[in-house]
């Protein structure tokens, strides 16, 4: 794979947009998250809000569940006592899936137990059924969704969570998927676990503190992160994939014949290749 990497060119790669993109600060350094506005519209737009506000700022990391995700948002139980929105919207509808129309979506040539058609837009691992004409992103590691109560428009990109584990395709269609982290991961996933139901800190002091939360384009260009994420609409991509899925270098004795959507890796460097 590295060999198809150092054959790229400029055009094999594309900078994340500045005001699609989300800066988590903690004090063991930055988690960067790519924002996924062409499936979820109404939820980016309300956590857009909430990073420019301030909202998240001297919050918490108040859940590393083994094996599934990692949550922050408002750790206050009391309604009453939870911090108000400011401007941001209380109210979202469930953006679990759009239309598949419009989309440049890049299929994967392998079958998938989760959906008809599995494959990228735009970097972001999704899923499609062409009879139904509608398309969702996937739960693969490092995808980003807004927690919700049991009614399916009781979300408001308020409470995130980053899938850390194996990936939990059974909450396909059934969240609302806001983004994906490009950079940072380690910074999560190496949190220790909580030992209350579902993963939740039962002593405050284990909570993870965030300095803030800030779109990148609310940031100074001298302190943003240079990144450049793999493009994954071209033919370098596809011959990443096939590299992937028919291993035949001199350690894997039997190739495989086949990649599932969550192990596609989809690289990111630093601007320029450095």
């Amino acid at each position: 794979m590295q060999e198809i990497l150092d054959a790229s060119g400029p055009s094999d790669w594309r900078a994340p947009d500045p005001a699609d993109t989300l800066y988590l600060e903690l004090d063991s350094g930055r988690v960067v998250i790519e924002l996924a506005p062409d499936f979820a519209p109404e939820h980016v737009g309300n956590i857009r809000t909430l990073a420019r506000e301030g909202y998240w700022d001297g919050m918490s990391i108040n859940r590393s569940q083994d094996n599934f995700v990692v949550q922050w948002g408002d750790p206050a139980q009391d309604a009453s006592a939870r911090r108000p929105l400011g401007s941001a919207r209380a109210e979202l509808p469930a953006e679990f899936a759009r239309s598949s129309e419009g989309l440049d979506f890049h299929r994967l040539p392998d079958a998938d137990g989760w959906a008809p058609e599995v494959g990228f837009v735009d970097g972001f691992p999704a899923a499609r059924h062409p009879r139904a004409g509608t398309a969702w992103l996937a739960h693969c590691y490092g995808m980003v969704g807004a927690g919700r109560d049991i009614t399916a428009d009781s979300s408001n990109g308020t409470e995130l969570y980053v899938v850390i584990g194996q990936s939990p395709r059974q909450l396909d269609l059934n969240i609302t998927l806001v983004g994906r982290v490009i950079d940072g991961i380690e910074r999560l996933s190496v949190l220790p676990r909580g030992t209350g139901p579902l993963g939740f800190y039962e002593d405050p002091a284990q909570r993870t503190p965030i300095r803030a939360i800030r779109l990148a384009s609310e940031v100074p260009e001298g302190e943003r992160s240079a990144l450049e994420v793999l493009r994954t609409d071209t033919p370098l991509f596809d011959e990443l994939i096939e590299a992937r899925r028919n291993r035949r270098d001199d350690w894997y004795k039997v190739p495989a014949g086949h990649i599932d959507l969550c192990n596609v890796p989809v690289p990111v460097r630093g601007a320029g290749g450095n």
